[in-house]
């Protein structure tokens, strides 16, 4: 069977799993980098949605680029081993990008399949890594609506030998996140430890919708679709083809949501922080409108 061609993976990741690289304190972050995160790309896989974002991503030369799961079709043993082969056709044409991997549904849904995951992309189910003085959690709700106890253990583990890095990002697929968070519920234990460690981003997919909402200076994010198909269809509502830009200066975060362009979306872009749990803030036929730069 196809293994993962190792120049995929950066070689620190090997290091860094589990923790196995030393800490040095951190006084002051000394980052400046850049990213790109991927939403869904299965889900009622639209293949030619996914490859126009990738050779969009191309374009913007990031350091490395993360998606948020739902990477196969999946739910059938025999028919895996195919899905993979054919979504690494995409893949091998951008290799010269680092690229880390998040289980979704559609990617692990039993024993074999996770197997099959693991001997596919390289990287376990759960996993952390630094970049520069940033931190990466990356967690497995592929098979449970929200986070195991064992998930959040280990997450709690992780960022107790990397609380002085900074920031801190944790990803994982389903957004069980949304629902506490409409009704004002914060007492649960992935806010509570990423208010105690730090974490400044919780990041998801699943819904191919975006969404993003604010609690206790914690910004949580459900990425949209990058090719699966969306139960919706207007953009004031996340209904759109996308992915997003992250940029990492120092200890600051910023992060841009960009449409797709061409025939499947309008190209449009705005600052992350521009859309709460009340939808955009902007002008949405054209956020530039609303944008006053200083002069």
């Amino acid at each position: 069977m196809y293994r993962i061609n190792r120049r995929w993976i950066v070689p620190a990741i090997i290091a860094v799993i589990f923790g196995a690289i030393s800490i040095r304190a951190l006084s002051e972050p000394n980052n400046d980098f850049r990213f790109s995160i991927l939403g869904d790309r299965t889900g009622g896989a639209q293949p030619e949605v996914y490859g126009r974002v990738w050779r969009e991503v191309d374009l913007q030369h990031p350091d490395f680029i993360i998606n948020v799961g739902d990477t196969i079709q999946g739910g059938n043993d025999a028919r895996a081993p195919a899905e993979w082969a054919d979504v690494r056709r995409v893949w091998e044409r951008y290799e010269h990008f680092p690229l880390y991997l998040t289980p979704g549904n559609h990617d692990i849904w039993s024993s074999r399949s996770q197997a099959l995951y693991e001997e596919q992309t390289g990287y376990p189910p759960y996993y952390s890594f630094n970049y520069q003085d940033a931190h990466f959690t990356v967690l497995d709700n592929s098979r449970t609506a929200d986070l195991s106890a064992e998930q959040l253990d280990f997450l709690e583990k992780d960022l107790q030998e990397n609380q002085e890095r900074s920031p801190k990002f944790v990803l994982f697929h389903r957004p069980f996140w949304i629902s506490l968070l409409r009704r004002g519920d914060t007492s649960f234990r992935l806010h509570q430890l990423a208010l105690k460690y730090g974490v400044g981003c919780i990041i998801s997919g699943h819904g191919h919708q975006f969404v993003r909402m604010v609690a206790d200076g914690v910004a949580y994010m459900e990425v949209g679709s990058s090719g699966g198909v969306m139960s919706g269809t207007q953009f004031s509502q996340g209904w759109f083809y996308q992915h997003v830009w992250a940029r990492v200066k120092g200890a600051n975060v910023y992060l841009t949501v960009k449409e797709l362009d061409g025939v499947r979306g309008r190209g449009r872009s705005f600052r992350a922080e521009d859309w709460d749990q009340k939808g955009p803030g902007f002008n949405v036929d054209d956020p530039a409108s609303s944008y006053d730069p200083e002069t």
